[in-house]
């Protein structure tokens, strides 16, 4: 027991009901204060991975040409009709009217091809080239033109070992969201719920293929969405902390083991719903980084450190 816990509790004894009382409360204030400490020690972070878009680096990021959700557009490579543009330090993912109803290779892990569609996108992941287990990862994004009809950007992680395309590894082969394939939605736009509206949360997993329970770890936030903010989550100890701007707005106490696998970055804008889009959908991102975690003792020992980095899988 250390010297202020230990002062307390002879405080408390002393002074009867009432010191009972206080010592609850100050013992609460010490569980805080404890709690924080942690936190502050956790949050010495040291990037592993930075992009910060000066151009596009295939040693980051790779197309990823999958139909998934339903979604009503169709993904294309090497930034194909303007969907994916590197400029002026930023990238920019659109998606894009073509104005008539065009053949669409994009398959669904079943087997099943897109039927084609008038609009197409841009979907950057970065499997089998920057995937890391735990720490934190952050990208300064905005989107503008906010809640409209079908929208849905997001920038979120998923697991190294899911069977989605591109399969390019032999362990590839875990169903959505088992273990090996969970999800992380770090930042997610749906134009449904109005505008200036994100939600963070992660995929609760079911035990099956396909099934995901995604209400039970969700938080819906505000944020001006046409200006640029940082959007984070980290592991800290056996939680999951989002934070907008470095201020932490959700925790999910203890549920970090729930999403122990390396984990890969997605950045994509799609489009969930039929209809014609009103105004241009871009989705601008100002960089994407990761962070490991440098806590005492380990920081002196950065291969002990609190994430793993196993990017380059593929020979």
């Amino acid at each position: 027991m250390n010297a202020r816990r230990s002062a307390l509790l002879e405080a408390g004894a002393s002074a009867g009901l009432g010191g009972v009382l206080a010592l609850l409360l100050c013992m609460a204030a010490f569980a805080d204060d404890t709690d924080t400490a942690v936190d502050a020690a956790a949050r010495a972070w040291e990037t592993d991975f930075f992009d910060d878009f000066e151009f596009f680096d295939p040693r980051n990021w790779q197309d990823q040409l999958v139909w998934v959700n339903d979604e009503d557009q169709c993904y294309v490579a090497d930034g194909a009709h303007g969907t994916r543009e590197v400029s002026d330090g930023t990238l920019k993912l659109r998606v894009v009217d073509l104005g008539a109803v065009q053949p669409c290779s994009n398959l669904h892990k079943s087997g099943t091809a897109h039927p084609g569609s008038a609009f197409v996108a841009g979907r950057l992941t970065s499997k089998n080239l920057r995937e890391f287990v735990g720490g934190r990862w952050t990208a300064r994004l905005r989107v503008e033109n906010s809640g409209q009809h079908g929208m849905f950007p997001a920038w979120w992680l998923l697991g190294a070992q899911n069977n989605e395309p591109p399969v390019q590894e032999e362990d590839e082969y875990v169903c959505w969201p088992m273990t090996g394939s969970g999800e992380i939605d770090i930042f997610e736009h749906h134009g449904e719920g109005g505008p200036d509206r994100y939600a963070a949360r992660i995929i609760e997993s079911e035990g099956y293929c396909g099934g995901g329970d995604w209400q039970a770890s969700m938080l819906v936030q505000e944020a001006s969405l046409d200006e640029f903010h940082e959007y984070a989550v980290a592991w800290i100890g056996e939680d999951f902390v989002f934070t907008l701007d470095g201020e932490e707005v959700y925790r999910l106490k203890g549920k970090a083991a729930l999403i122990p696998e390396p984990m890969f970055a997605v950045l994509n804008f799609a489009k969930i719903a039929p209809g014609p889009i009103a105004s241009p959908w871009v989705m601008e991102v100002d960089w994407v980084k990761h962070e490991r975690a440098m806590t005492s003792p380990e920081a002196a020992n950065p291969a002990g450190s609190g994430s793993t980095s196993v990017a380059g899988r593929r020979p």
